[in-house]
């Protein structure tokens, strides 16, 4: 079983779109598959059609057990479970601050769940918080959406810089290019000298399409609505690349 970290330090890179196509992919090939959302906006619950609701809150999610079992939904898709998010996740780092080994609650909360699923798919907050230090320590693997601009990149650098500081593993981070436009000249420089500099730079990218924007009115992955889709086929590829280098 795997945990897989959908995570960025930079909000509005395609992170939760990718973690909703991803999952669905990875469910559609047969994977006992569990969304959990962590970011207080629950995109990833809303675009599933789940109550963002949690038993107990942001205390109920601490705690784990019982609490986390009885807050897990079924999706409308087989093999595809979300333990959906709610506004009280603004406080979890709080929360996680003021007990014992705060840096691993996650672990502890995610653990029992280990035996039920082949693939957990953490939809990650956009910061470098204590919660961010939970997702870095229990996620197997970092999958980084980066935009191929100069801040995204400056933020991603910054990702590798705190991980290097405080001693996380990075080589199991791995990154791919987000919401790109290969008519700009600019997208095109910078993914070939990322490509170039940075380690764990994936080969398929996202491109930058109204499908993907349909996503919030539609409430379904791309694969769902528009199968055959440029964005479809954009996922599926980039869910085949992450199968086989990180997963296998």
């Amino acid at each position: 079983m795997n945990i897989l970290g959908i995570y960025s330090n930079k909000g509005g890179v395609g992170k939760t779109t990718a973690a909703v196509n991803l999952s669905f992919l990875a469910a559609e090939a047969g994977l006992k598959t569990l969304v959990c959302d962590l970011d207080p906006q629950s995109a990833a619950s809303f675009y599933f059609r789940v109550k963002p609701k949690l038993k107990r809150n942001a205390m109920g999610f601490r705690k784990g057990g019982k609490n986390i079992a009885r807050s897990i939904k079924g999706t409308d898709y087989e093999n595809l479970d979300i333990l959906p998010a709610d506004f009280t996740h603004r406080n979890l780092a709080s929360t996680f601050n003021k007990l014992k080994r705060r840096k691993r609650r996650l672990n502890r909360i995610l653990d029992p769940l280990r035996p039920e699923y082949n693939l957990i798919v953490l939809d990650c907050p956009p910061s470098i918080s204590l919660l961010a230090e939970n997702i870095f320590n229990v996620a197997d693997y970092l999958l980084v959406p980066v935009i191929p601009t100069t801040l995204s990149v400056r933020s991603h650098l910054q990702l590798l810089t705190f991980l290097k500081k405080k001693n996380y593993a990075k080589d199991n981070i791995f990154a791919f290019f987000s919401l790109v436009d290969r008519r700009k000249k600019m997208h095109k420089e910078l993914m070939a000298t990322i490509s170039r500099e940075f380690k764990g730079i994936l080969h398929n990218s996202i491109p930058s399409l109204s499908n993907i924007e349909r996503m919030g009115i539609e409430r379904e992955p791309v694969q769902a609505f528009a199968p055959t889709s440029v964005a479809a086929k954009s996922y599926r590829k980039l869910w085949q690349e992450v199968d086989e280098t990180l997963l296998d």
